[in-house]
Formats: structure tokens, C-alpha cells, sequence
């Protein structure tokens, strides 16, 4: 059995719904999930994992968040090489570009991305949840 983390930050509650559909994704795939917030994630909870899904929301000029999220991400990047990962986020401005930054420092740390990242602008809707689960399954 995959043992899944799903890392997330939310601050308007978009997030957390993609992410509760990543979590339905990924079990109904078989994997057991833990839920963690940035401030309980470390790099060495990284090698507790098989995958991880990353979830955190555009922010300002089109970053991550920067209180929490970010902080942690940076922290964890050096672990991120060959990795099985996967992103989302919603964003309520731009055009995405927060999303290609992080997928290009996934990248370069030389994480696995497992499929697509996932944006939705403002609250998922029923496209972006089911793509959110599609992600969820693609880590198992």
C-alpha cells in the first residue's frame, strides 16, 4: 500500500477543497494519506512517504504563500531529487504563472512530477476537483 502525504496551505478555503479531493483521489486508489500543514512537514518526514502532493494557493505577484508555505517548500527542496510529487492550487489573478515558478523549482531539484499540476481560479469547480482526484491517484 502507497503511503501518501498531502501538504497544503490555505487561506480562503479553495485550497483545502482541491486538497480533500486529492486525499479522495489518492485513497480510493488504495494508498493510505496523511494530511499534514507546512508547519508540520520536515525533511525528514519526506523519507516517510512513497509520494507527496503539494497544495498552496497564488499569493501576491504570483507566488507561494510566504508566511508558511514557502518557507517549508525551501526548506524540503533538497529532498525533492527523485521524488514522486504532484502540485496544486487555486490563484484568483494572473495567469498562472506562480504554477510554472514552482514546477520549474520542482524540476530543478529534480522531483518526479506524477501528472498535470492542478490550478483552479477562485473555487474549484467540478473540472478541478475531478482533476484534483485524477492527481491524488496518479501518486498511488
Amino acid at each position: 500500500m502507497s503511503k501518501i502525504a498531502v501538504v497544503y496551505w490555505s487561506g480562503t478555503g479553495n485550497t483545502q477543497a482541491m486538497a480533500d479531493a486529492v486525499v479522495d483521489g489518492a485513497k480510493n486508489a488504495g494508498a493510505q494519506v496523511e494530511v499534514l500543514g507546512p508547519s508540520q512537514f520536515t525533511t525528514d518526514k519526506m523519507a516517510e512517504y512513497d509520494a507527496v502532493a503539494f497544495g498552496c494557493p497564488a499569493m501576491g505577484a504570483e507566488v507561494l504563500e510566504e508566511g508558511e508555505f514557502d518557507p517549508m517548500f525551501t526548506s524540503i527542496e533538497s529532498a525533492l531529487s527523485g521524488k514522486k510529487i504532484a502540485l496544486f492550487g487555486s490563484y484568483g489573478w494572473g495567469d498562472g504563472q506562480w504554477m510554472r515558478d514552482w514546477e520549474d523549482r520542482c524540476n530543478q531539484a529534480g522531483a518526479k512530477l506524477a501528472t498535470s499540476s492542478v490550478m483552479a481560479n477562485d473555487a474549484p469547480d467540478a473540472n478541478a476537483l475531478d482533476e484534483c482526484k485524477a492527481l491524488g491517484a496518479a501518486l498511488v
